[in-house]
């Protein structure tokens, strides 16, 4: 009996031949259903992110500006604090503090609740007219200023500087200078909800900064 080997030609060949190939084809079948159901997976946890990313900062709380007489008009009709931002365009610590404090969800939301919300110009050209009065823009070198802003800062025009006042216009504080967000927001909680009225601003803020740090733990 001779040793070769013998490789059958016939029809149950051919068979093994389909028969393994339609394992192997099942297979890589089989294999790029999964890769796709984990493609699907993973670009539908994607979408679902840019979703909820895009709807906080949808529902984020920003600052709604109105102008001093728009808020004059408010208060009449619904009585509020007025928080007033007096600024001018060429003044960089006041762009500064749109973009760091008043973008602050935590600062735009203790001001919508609690004031009407005035962006003033301190060089405004146009008159405002308010209690029987009208303030013009007075002319001062190569700039000027409005005769309101110099009411409201008592001739002490620098900038930024920010104004509180109660439901009556009457001036609660006047602040000078830039503020940072988490600073800014204990001074407009403590005029927002009213604390002035009852208590010292140091027994305030120590009490705020105690409750703020217990929470930040």
């Amino acid at each position: 009996m001779s040793g070769n080997v013998h490789f059958s030609t016939g029809p149950d060949y051919k068979s093994d031949i389909l028969l393994v190939a339609g394992m192997r084809l099942r297979k890589a079948i089989g294999h790029d259903l999964v890769i796709f159901a984990e493609m699907k997976k993973f670009l539908l946890a994607i979408a679902l992110f840019i979703l909820l990313s895009f709807g906080v900062a949808d529902n984020s709380t920003t600052v709604s500006w109105i102008s001093f007489e728009e808020a004059v008009t408010a208060t009449r009709e619904n009585p509020k604090k007025v928080f007033i931002d007096v600024y001018t365009d060429w003044c960089g610590w006041c762009k500064k503090m749109d973009a760091n404090t008043f973008a602050d969800p935590r600062v735009a939301n203790m001001l919508e609740e609690n004031f009407y919300n005035v962006k003033f110009n301190a060089e405004q050209r146009e008159p405002i007219k308010f209690d029987e009065h009208t303030f013009e823009f007075v002319p001062n070198g190569r700039r000027g200023y409005n005769q309101l802003a110099a009411a409201l800062l008592d001739n002490r025009l620098s900038y930024p500087s920010v104004v509180f006042l109660n439901e009556k216009f009457e001036r609660i504080q006047v602040l000078p200078g830039y503020r940072n967000a988490d600073e800014f927001l204990k001074i407009a909680t403590f005029i927002g909800e009213d604390h002035y009225l009852t208590t010292p601003w140091n027994e305030f803020s120590a009490n705020y900064d105690k409750k703020n740090s217990s929470t930040g733990d």
